[in-house]
């Protein structure tokens, strides 16, 4: 006789944890880490708090997967935008991300980067690094791609690469303030074309 070999035993996890972090995401990207409460992201997430430290740990540990699965989705423009051939394109497919971004329909104003813990205490301090360290990433990834360009010709000789890059991410992380205070993306959009009109010539 036959016998069957029997799965693992254990009590399914019973929710979609792919869902439930996008839930935590729009949670912290509209109320920051420190206004999100435990009891908002887990209604949000439809889940116990015993679920939520079993699944992705604590608040802290939560809020750093949730701020991966930003970069990977609605932040993706940044990815996007270094692949662009000329420096210009990469600094217009940039702030138009962080346009569009900040301004998309369904989701909260502003960005997850920026206003997750811009004020924040002592508990919040490991977030507001977090995020600090983040966006100066993102000066470093523009101002590597800038360097490439003044290099390659692309760019004039005297640029100064990470400066370039560090006024994009002021005018970007600006553009998500706005947003956050109720500017429209047409209005945000003029905003961005502005900021170009002096980009350095070739």
């Amino acid at each position: 006789m036959e016998t069957r070999r029997k799965g693992p035993v254990g009590r399914p996890r019973g929710f979609d944890a792919d869902e439930a972090l996008e839930q935590a995401m729009r949670v912290f990207w509209k109320q920051g880490y420190e206004g999100a409460s435990l009891t908002d992201l887990t209604s949000a997430m439809g889940i116990t708090r015993t679920s939520m430290y079993a699944a992705f740990g604590n608040k802290e540990d939560l809020f750093r997967k949730a701020l991966a699965r930003y970069e990977e989705g609605p932040a993706a423009y940044v990815a996007r935008a270094l692949r662009e051939p000329t420096a210009r394109e990469v600094a217009t497919a940039f702030l138009n991300g962080a346009v569009r971004t900040s301004t998309r329909p369904g989701c909260p104003p502003g960005c997850l980067g920026v206003q997750g813990s811009l004020a924040a205490g002592d508990p919040g301090l490991p977030v507001r690094n977090l995020l600090a360290d983040w966006r100066n990433e993102g000066v470093t990834r523009l101002g590597d791609r800038f360097r490439r360009a003044v290099d390659d010709g692309d760019l004039p000789p005297g640029t100064d690469p990470v400066g370039l890059a560090r006024y994009l991410m002021t005018v970007a992380n600006g553009i998500a303030v706005q947003a956050a205070g109720g500017a429209t993306q047409e209005d945000l959009q003029r905003v961005a074309d502005m900021a170009l009109r002096g980009w350095p010539p070739a």
